[in-house]
C-alpha cells in the first residue's frame, strides 16, 4: 500500500487543472458508447411528441430518415426501434409482431437503404402487439413460456431478414436466446447478433415508455411473473449466465441507474460485452428536474451516462444519445 500521508500526498494536485483531470481520468465517455432508442408510429406526417418524455417523439416512416440523419451525422453507432402499434392491429396473440411488413421491419428496410452503415437493433417481445400488454401469449391467466417462444423466434426472423443487425429479446421468457439463435442460424442469418435483456427488472421506471408505445392502461395485471424482483441480485447472475450459454453475444441490464450494482457484478463475473438501458423514467426525471430549474440538465445527463461507464458498461441505450453526442462534440 503506498504512503498516503498528508502533506506528502495531496490528492487535489491532480485536480488542479482541466488538462490534468483529463490525463488522469479513469473512464471516458464517447459517442461510440451511445445507442439511441427511436419510437415509430403508424401514419404519415410530422412526428408526435411523447408527453411524459420531453424532447422525445414518435416518428412516422415518411419522416424517419430525416429524424435519424442527425444521429448518423454525429457518429452514433446504432439505433433501436420501438413501435407504437395501431390498436386495431393488436390481438391476444400479438400476430402483428411476425408481420414482415410491420413498423419495425418496414423501418429497418428503409434505414438500411438510406444509411447502410448504421447499426439497427430490434426489440423482440410481444407487448407492443398484444391487446393485454404482456410480452407473451396468455394461457389460464399466465404468460405461457414455451408457446411464446414460437412467436418470438418468428418475430426475430422477420426482423433479421428485414435488416435488423442485433436482435434484442426483452421478454424474459426462459430459453428464448437459444430458440432465437437456433432459428437465425437455421435461416442462414449467422451474423445477426443477440443482445439479450438478460436481467430485466419489474420496475416502476417504465411508465413513460408505455406512454410512448400507447400502452398506458393496456397492461392487465403486472409483469412480476416474467421480470425480475428488484430485491434480487444473485438471480441476475444466473439469468446472465444462462443467456450467455444459450448464445447471447451481448447482454443488457434494465433499468440502468437503480441497478448499477448489478452491472458491476455482471461485468466482473462474466467479462462479456455489457450494456444498460437508461429507461424512460430515468430520462423523464432528469428532464423534469432540469425544466423546473432544480438541476443542470446537461451536467446531470453526462454524469448519469458516466456512471454506466464506471460500472463497467460498453455502452448505453439512452434517449439522451443525440444531445449527449452534441455535447461531447462541443466540449472535446
Amino acid at each position: 500500500m503506498p504512503d498516503t500521508r498528508f502533506p506528502q500526498t495531496r490528492l487535489r494536485r491532480n485536480r488542479h487543472d482541466a488538462w490534468t483531470r483529463r490525463l488522469v481520468a479513469e473512464h471516458a465517455l464517447s459517442v461510440d458508447d451511445l445507442i439511441w432508442p427511436v419510437f415509430l408510429r403508424e401514419g404519415t406526417g410530422e412526428a408526435s411528441a411523447v408527453a411524459s418524455m420531453p424532447g422525445v417523439v414518435r416518428a412516422t416512416l415518411d419522416g424517419l430518415a430525416a429524424h435519424v440523419e442527425p444521429a448518423v451525422r454525429l457518429g452514433i453507432p446504432a439505433i433501436a426501434f420501438f413501435p407504437a402499434t395501431d390498436p386495431a392491429k393488436k390481438d391476444a396473440e400479438g400476430t402483428e409482431a411476425t408481420n414482415p411488413n410491420n413498423l419495425v421491419c418496414s423501418a429497418a428496410r428503409l434505414i438500411k437503404r438510406e444509411f447502410p452503415d448504421l447499426g439497427l437493433i430490434g426489440d423482440v417481445a410481444l407487448d407492443p402487439y398484444t391487446n393485454h400488454g404482456h410480452d407473451g401469449v396468455i394461457r389460464d391467466g399466465y404468460v405461457a413460456n414455451d408457446e411464446t417462444l414460437a412467436r418470438l423466434t418468428a418475430q426475430a426472423r422477420v426482423q433479421a431478414e428485414a435488416g435488423i443487425d442485433i436482435i434484442a429479446p426483452s421478454d424474459m421468457m426462459d430459453g428464448r436466446v437459444a430458440a432465437i439463435r437456433e432459428t437465425l442460424d437455421a435461416a442462414g442469418l449467422i451474423h445477426t447478433r443477440i443482445m439479450s435483456y438478460a436481467a430485466k427488472y419489474a420496475s416502476a421506471f417504465y411508465g413513460p415508455f408505455r406512454d410512448a408505445l400507447g400502452n398506458l392502461g393496456t397492461l392487465k395485471g403486472d409483469k412480476k411473473t416474467s421480470q425480475m424482483d428488484p430485491a434480487n441480485s444473485d438471480e441476475a447472475l444466473r439469468e446472465v449466465g444462462m443467456d450467455i450459454a444459450e448464445g447471447a453475444d451481448m447482454i443488457m441490464i434494465k433499468p440502468g441507474m437503480p441497478y448499477l450494482d448489478i452491472i458491476r457484478r455482471v461485468r466482473e463475473r462474466f467479462e462479456v460485452p455489457t450494456f444498460a438501458y437508461q429507461v424512460s423514467g430515468e430520462y423523464a426525471m432528469i428532464q423534469a428536474a432540469a425544466q423546473n430549474g432544480w438541476i443542470d440538465g446537461d451536467r446531470a445527463m453526462m454524469e448519469s451516462l458516466m456512471a454506466f461507464k464506471r460500472a463497467g458498461c460498453q455502452g448505453v441505450l439512452t434517449y439522451f444519445a443525440p444531445r449527449a453526442a452534441e455535447y461531447l462534440r462541443a466540449t472535446r
